[in-house]
């Protein structure tokens, strides 16, 4: 998860100038970075216990994340509907277009990561629960085997499959 965190906030930075935001470039990405370090800090890779506060820190980081995106996609909009600065180069256009596309799927799958099967540490504590998201490999058992369970990559397919269907994945 850090990891995919890392990349939002790199890309938040890497936008070009002309993509205008109502606030300078480095805000997001810092309270981003504040809230992952502050849950890494809190608990460092151990998956040990299920805490109020590291449940609602993680829904934090992953909802400022997803409204980061929205807000990217009615900035790209609005750029497009009012022939803005992005839209007068073909280059910063498609490479806008992409950071935004990437961005969502990237915030999805975090969401579904952080949701699904009850969040990351009931997972990982309890391998064999319920799970929200029907993935391909749960349609062949012989492929996996039977004690297979989603990692994130899982999950960021998931979004990657769903960015352009504007649709949920169906669940069991």
């Amino acid at each position: 998860m850090a990891a995919a965190v890392l990349v939002m906030m790199a890309m938040t930075i890497a936008l070009p100038n002309s993509f205008d935001r109502p606030w300078p470039d480095w805000t997001l990405p810092l309270a981003e970075g504040l809230l992952l370090v502050l849950l890494i800090v809190v608990d460092p890779g151990r998956i040990s216990k299920r805490s109020t506060f590291l449940k609602w820190g993680t829904l934090c980081l992953v909802g400022l994340l997803v409204a980061d995106t929205l807000l990217w996609t009615v900035l790209l909009v609005d750029q497009l509907i009012n022939a803005g600065p992005v839209t007068q180069s073909v280059g910063t256009l498609l490479s806008v277009g992409t950071v935004v596309w990437l961005a969502n799927i990237i915030a999805f799958s975090l969401a579904y990561w952080s949701l699904g099967g009850g969040g990351s540490v009931t997972r990982a504590l309890h391998p064999d629960s319920s799970r929200d998201f029907v993935f391909p490999q749960e349609l062949n058992s012989e492929i996996v085997g039977d004690g297979w369970n989603p990692a994130y990559v899982d999950y960021l397919y998931l979004g990657y499959t769903n960015a352009p269907s504007a649709r949920p994945t169906p669940c069991h």
